[in-house]
């Protein structure tokens, strides 16, 4: 039993059983014994990779794209180039390097990173030598100015409730103790006016998730780029709509039940990508597109190519299997989505369509 467990089962025996957000919200970020609180989850020293870690391709294709959008926005400076969670900052890092081709976008462009891990900011600062980052705990101390935005693979950590859907209302799934184990189990039925329009598309047990947290990161992002233009590039996986349970748990890059090691597990939730484009009034978004689909339209088969030509042997062999697994079907291709933001009037980024 980890010490967060022990923890969680003291205070679920003293007040009652707890929310999943509230759950979640404990396991990754306990000052004490959260996941992203101790330890660099990623690698594969970890419990998982991203495709910043799979592959440069992934951040410099990134990185043109959006230096491609402030350019044709009419290159504004100072532009805030922000990444929401950037692990170790091999995104930011590999986006900079790329993006730096664009005349003036590397003296334009201003680092900011919001991260709340003091773990991760230390790696992501051996990351990028030599450039001037400014970290952020939240969203909403990002600067009032143009706003370049990556968000890849970080709202589907942001803590979520779960209900399903009762003839009489909707019960909130909670996690409890059965037999002096924690447990998932229901509260009693009742309305709930932010679900009524759900009962249209669900019939009784089905799940649906919400994000409250995401909002006010989406409405800080919302105000700054309907303010002063620019773009944010949401990577994730998920879909339009939230059905079903999807709240899941990696170790060791292996799945396992959420609530088996509190705190030494990463939780994750399968993203509503239609809750975020709600929760950003005032602007336009792409269509959600695959991210196999999004990364073939930015020419990553001709990167991949011209990267091939100075590999051999075992590199080669990494670097095939990598373009594979960014972009094919089976793999993170059609899984990954991603969603742009906009102002009303302008073309998404390259990559997406209106």
């Amino acid at each position: 039993m980890t010490p967060l467990a022990e923890l969680l089962i003291r205070r679920i025996a003293a007040t009652g059983p707890i929310s999943v957000a509230e759950f979640m919200a404990d396991c990754l970020m306990h000052p004490a014994h959260g996941y992203y609180s101790t330890r660099d989850p990623l690698g594969a020293a970890g419990d998982f990779t991203t495709a910043p870690e799979i592959s440069q391709m992934f951040g410099e294709l990134i990185g043109l794209a959006l230096a491609q959008t402030w350019a044709d926005q009419g290159a504004p400076a100072p532009v805030t180039l922000a990444e929401l969670g950037p692990g170790r900052g091999t995104l930011m890092a590999d986006a900079l390097r790329a993006a730096a081709k664009f005349p003036g976008f590397a003296d334009a462009a201003q680092v900011h990173l919001v991260e709340a891990s003091p773990a991760l900011r230390a790696r992501q600062r051996a990351t990028l030598p030599g450039h001037a980052v400014t970290w952020h705990d939240h969203a909403g101390t990002l600067p009032e100015a143009p706003l370049l935005l990556i968000a890849n693979e970080f709202f589907d950590a942001l803590p979520i409730r779960q209900f399903q859907r009762d003839p009489s209302g909707w019960r909130e799934r909670q996690v409890g103790l059965t037999d002096g184990a924690l447990a998932f189990g229901l509260s009693a039925p009742a309305p709930l006016a932010e679900l009524a329009p759900r009962r249209a598309d669900t019939t009784p047990g089905d799940i649906v998730e919400t994000c409250a947290p995401a909002r006010p990161v989406m409405g800080a992002i919302a105000n700054r780029i309907a303010a002063h233009g620019g773009a944010a590039l949401i990577v994730d996986y998920g879909d339009w709509r939230s059905r079903g349970d999807t709240l899941q748990a990696v170790r060791g890059h292996a799945p396992e039940d959420p609530l088996a090691h509190p705190g030494a597990a990463d939780l994750t939730a399968h993203v509503d990508f239609e809750a975020l484009a709600q929760a950003a009034p005032g602007l336009a978004h792409s269509r959600l597109t695959p991210q196999g689909v999004f990364l073939e339209r930015l020419g990553i088969t001709a990167r991949a190519q011209a990267l091939a030509g100075a590999l051999s042997g075992d590199a080669l062999t990494a670097h095939i299997a990598a373009h594979r697994r960014l972009t094919h079907p089976a793999e993170m291709g059609s899984l990954f989505k991603v969603l742009a933001l906009y102002p009303p009037g302008l073309s998404p980024p390259p990559g997406l369509e209106p």
